[in-house]
Order: C-alpha cells, then sequence, then structure tokens
C-alpha cells in the first residue's frame, strides 16, 4: 500500500469520491485510493529537503520525543514545528502531548505513514 499526494483542490477531492461512488453503484471492486490532495504551494514546501528528511527519520522511528527529534536532526524547535504543522495538516503525523513524571508533558511525534511509500505526484 502507499499513499499518493497531489497538488490538488476540494473539488479534485469530490471528483476522487463520486468514482468511488459510481463504483460502489455500478458493485463493481471498489479501487482503493490512498490519496492526500494537497494544495499546490504545501506540495511545494513538502518537497523541501528538511521535511523529506523529516520524513525519512520519522519513517525509521515511528514515534518520538520533539525534544530528541529536534537534536537528532540538528534543528531549532521552531524550524521543526513549521515542518511539523505541515505534515500534521495533511495527517502524515499525529502530535500529542503525555506526561514526563516529574517534568511536567512533553510533545510526542508519531508518524501516520509506517513503512508505507509516499508517492508525490505533479502534474501540469
Amino acid at each position: 500500500m502507499s499513499i499518493t499526494i497531489k497538488p490538488g483542490t476540494l473539488s479534485d477531492f469530490f471528483s476522487s469520491a463520486k468514482e468511488t461512488a459510481k463504483e460502489i453503484d455500478e458493485e463493481r471492486k471498489i479501487t482503493p485510493k490512498n490519496i492526500i490532495w494537497v494544495d499546490p504551494e504545501d506540495l511545494r514546501a513538502l518537497l523541501k529537503e528538511e521535511r523529506t528528511n523529516l520524513v525519512k527519520f520519522l519513517r525509521q522511528n515511528n514515534r518520538v520525543i520533539f525534544s530528541e527529534l529536534s537534536q537528532a536532526m540538528n534543528r531549532s524547535p521552531s524550524s521543526l514545528n513549521n515542518d511539523l504543522d505541515i505534515l500534521h495538516k495533511y495527517q502524515l503525523v499525529k502530535i500529542y502531548k503525555e506526561p514526563n513524571p516529574g517534568h511536567g508533558v512533553r510533545k510526542v511525534i508519531e508518524s501516520t505513514f509506517d513503512d508505507e511509500r509516499i508517492q508525490v505526484i505533479a502534474e501540469i
């Protein structure tokens, strides 16, 4: 299974959903679609080297503490947060807080793609 990231709008999403509904109506086998429709500006942002390196790191380390991730990637917290925000926007990562015994709370990042292949399709 793979995840496909395509530039597109809400109408592109609904067109895809309409195709799936038609398959259901015609009692055909449904073609699995793991497509994430991404605003073209966000697609360019996702393809930046820092973010692709982050995705590769998260593929190898499915669950990581934010401070450990920041150290491992040698990134400032603010730049790392910017990258995580865009990945979270498209549900490629889950971000939550958990208790850190004796030290308050800590931010945890989990990938949602595990070892699945992420395919980026750009149409011009």
